[in-house]
């Protein structure tokens, strides 16, 4: 009988210690898993190299180009696996640009881990995993480009638009699969979220190879309203030409936008449905000379952000030659900075801390950055070949640590 006890009090001892040493492991797993949930990110800049494929990393902050990501490693297989109609479209949207244009846009995910991009005249969407450099997975977007695209404020939805076929196509971020679609005007281009996230903006720009003659011909030039959460479609503003980068106020009254052929933007009220005030941009010499079939794509001006504070725009004049900083509700210019002659500005984002306009040069491989307080150029960053559209997002450091650089 002490021999059991005594050998009872022994097996209690044992797993006394089992239980303290799992509880040690537990607490340090959930350490660790805490640390993961909490470990800080920071904020970049992701330019779209457009004719390189590649995806560039700009710190947010210090605008120190951080390393790049190859966006098109499966190049040659995916040209191989085109069949006859594929290839003749491919070559058809790569004449009409008179370029090849594999990053249109992208979008980093919340914990910064997966970039997903549409792949322009690839006509697909790919999640990478940034960090193995890996392919995740890949969605053929219906007809032959994949255009402008907008991640949900969730980072559970990409939305694209599938330029040819008259739609926007929303994936699932989780594995790429097609969850709805909605219809749209003639030659869908952006998506944008409202500032609270409760809608979505799908503008339209028509038949980009039809000359202005032929305006009336180049289809349905709209913006689709759109609820952010069903994508049912709300309502719709139609416009005379292509609506192009456009920026919305934080209460969805106001649209800023820049139409096709306008030298220029304009002030459209979303409640009333109705432009409210159209401001012409002068022209420089060389871009006055330009007839507007020579518009890259119909666009006069391509670029447009607004202040952290809502209190300026930044306007990119891309046959111009420069960038614009106007002042609201005056729609004065403050300032402009001049670039070289054909340096293309054909994009513009506003920093994270809200005070600075990144301006995509595309024809000098560069981002400008301007001071939305100065209009002076504070710093230039060397990127990829043609860089066009940014987006802002945010990344762990070890995925940082993980680019390409040089």
């Amino acid at each position: 009988m002490v021999r059991s006890r005594s050998a009872l009090r022994r097996t209690l001892r044992r797993l006394a210690v089992s239980l303290s040493a799992a509880a040690v492991t537990l607490a340090g797993t959930n350490a660790a898993w805490g640390a993961a949930r909490t470990e800080p990110l920071r904020d970049v800049l992701l330019v779209g190299n457009a004719q390189a494929g590649t995806v560039s990393f700009i710190d947010g902050r210090t605008f120190q180009n951080l390393g790049s990501l190859d966006a098109i490693p499966d190049l040659e297989e995916r040209l191989a696996a085109m069949n006859p109609v594929e290839r003749a479209g491919y070559e058809a949207v790569n004449a009409a640009q008179g370029y090849r244009k594999f990053v249109d846009d992208m979008a980093l995910s919340p914990d910064g881990r997966t970039l997903y991009v549409s792949r322009g005249n690839l006509a697909d969407v790919v999640a990478f995993d940034v960090k193995a450099r890996t392919i995740l997975w890949r969605h053929k977007i219906e007809g032959f480009k994949a255009d402008h695209a907008a991640l949900s404020p969730d980072g559970t939805r990409f939305v694209v638009s599938a330029l040819t076929a008259a739609k926007a196509v929303v994936l699932d971020t989780a594995d790429g699969r097609p969850v709805t679609s909605f219809p749209t005007g003639t030659y869908p281009h952006g998506n944008d979220y409202s500032p609270d996230g409760t809608l979505l903006y799908n503008q339209s720009i028509g038949v980009t190879s039809l000359p202005r003659a032929l305006n009336v011909l180049k289809g349905d030039k709209r913006v689709t309203v759109v609820d952010a959460r069903t994508h049912r479609v709300l309502r719709t503003h139609r416009f005379a030409y292509g609506v192009r980068p456009s920026v919305f106020t934080a209460d969805n009254r106001y649209m800023y936008a820049q139409l096709s052929y306008l030298n220029g933007f304009i002030e459209y009220d979303l409640n009333a449905g109705r432009t409210v005030r159209t401001v012409t941009m002068p022209f420089s010499d060389r871009a006055r000379a330009m007839s507007p079939d020579a518009y890259p794509q119909n666009s006069a001006h391509h670029g447009m952000a607004l202040s952290g504070d809502e209190r300026k725009l930044c306007m990119a004049g891309t046959i111009d030659d420069y960038v614009a900083i106007v002042d609201r509700p005056s729609l004065s210019v403050a300032g402009y900075r001049h670039y070289a002659a054909d340096s293309l500005p054909y994009w513009t984002a506003t920093s994270v801390d809200g005070r600075h306009c990144f301006v995509s040069l595309s024809n000098q491989d560069v981002v400008s950055v301007i001071d939305y307080a100065t209009a002076e150029e504070v710093a230039r960053i060397p990127v990829g070949r043609f860089p066009q559209r940014e987006r802002l997002g945010a990344a762990p450091q070890d995925v940082l640590d993980s680019l390409a650089t040089g």
